[in-house]
């Protein structure tokens, strides 16, 4: 399993190369495990999970692609430990 995730680097006002990235998150309010994690009236978030199948094909995507990874993983497929 991997984290979809957006990086990029730049340069700070100081000269500096910076390096920035961020795990993309998706709307988990009817998703039962992460009921668990937040509290009844927060807005539940969780990770967008890709397969291993689907890195390469996550990396090449061009935009207009991406929201078809944008989905929650299987339910059955994570547990809490």
């Amino acid at each position: 399993m991997g984290i979809a995730g957006l990086w990029d680097k730049w340069k700070s006002p100081g000269g500096e190369t910076v390096h920035s990235f961020t795990m993309l998150t998706i709307n988990a309010d009817q998703y039962p495990l992460m009921n668990l994690f937040h509290k009844p009236t927060d807005e539940k978030r969780m990770v967008v999970i890709l397969e291993p199948e689907q890195f390469e094909d996550w990396l090449q995507a061009p935009a207009t692609r991406s929201m078809e990874f944008l989905q929650p993983f299987p339910a059955g497929g994570l547990r809490a430990g």
